[in-house]
């Protein structure tokens, strides 16, 4: 089983990615975990992704794809794997799906996790940080028990730049522009899924995991 995380930046899909991978026994890959592993390790991939990330560039879409490939022929993917962050844009989903066509394999579904622009900004400006112990909160849905301190260790907190409301803004921009595509990408090979992510964090699970054991029965 072979799963797409697709959804804005706050949608909560790196949530629901871990909690699949946990059911189903398959790892949760994202491509930054593989960048840093292959770094660490010292591998020909990852010195040839380091020079682009050190030169801050991107790294190339075929090299991503390579180190992704060469991560998912480990023995623990032999069940499948959720991708997490990739692909971003048509021409990643195309070297990927020519890569995987040559294996004899596809994308078995690409879940999207569907949350309106105005949820997401209200979602993203409600988190606080403390930035001495690392604890996160949000003022409606996990607020402390007294307002902008730390409960576990009485630090005050912030609002992290990458949370403020034009910030979450022109991320959602970047979204709607190079990523959603995507979701006319997947549609057109049958394997898109939608759910409402406005829900609850486990009935957004409960609906990915009734579309998952649909295909297995």
């Amino acid at each position: 089983m072979k799963i797409i995380m697709l959804g804005a930046p706050g949608a909560g899909k790196g949530t629901q990615a871990k909690m699949i991978a946990d059911k189903y026994q398959i790892p949760h890959i994202s491509t930054g975990d593989i960048f840093r592993a292959n770094i660490k390790n010292g591998t020909e991939l990852g010195k040839e992704a380091k020079k682009y990330m050190d030169a801050g560039q991107l790294v190339p879409d075929e090299l991503t794809v390579k180190l992704l490939l060469d991560r998912v022929a480990n023995e623990d993917c032999k069940n499948g794997y959720v991708l997490d962050g990739f692909p971003r844009t048509i021409p990643q989903a195309e070297v990927l799906e020519n890569a995987l066509t040559k294996l004899g394999e596809k994308v078995d579904y690409a879940i999207d996790v569907d949350v309106p622009d105005e949820n997401i900004i209200r979602r993203m400006s409600g988190r606080r940080a403390c930035v001495a112990c690392g604890a996160t909160y949000h003022i409606v849905y996990n607020p402390t028990k007294e307002e902008g301190i730390c409960d576990r260790c009485g630090a005050a907190l912030i609002l992290r730049d990458d949370d403020k409301p034009e910030t979450v803004i022109k991320r959602l921009d970047v979204y709607h522009a190079q990523t959603q595509p995507l979701i006319d990408f997947y549609s057109s090979r049958n394997v898109l899924r939608s759910v409402d992510g406005t829900q609850d964090l486990m009935k957004v699970f409960e609906d990915i995991v009734a579309i998952l054991d649909a295909s297995e029965a």
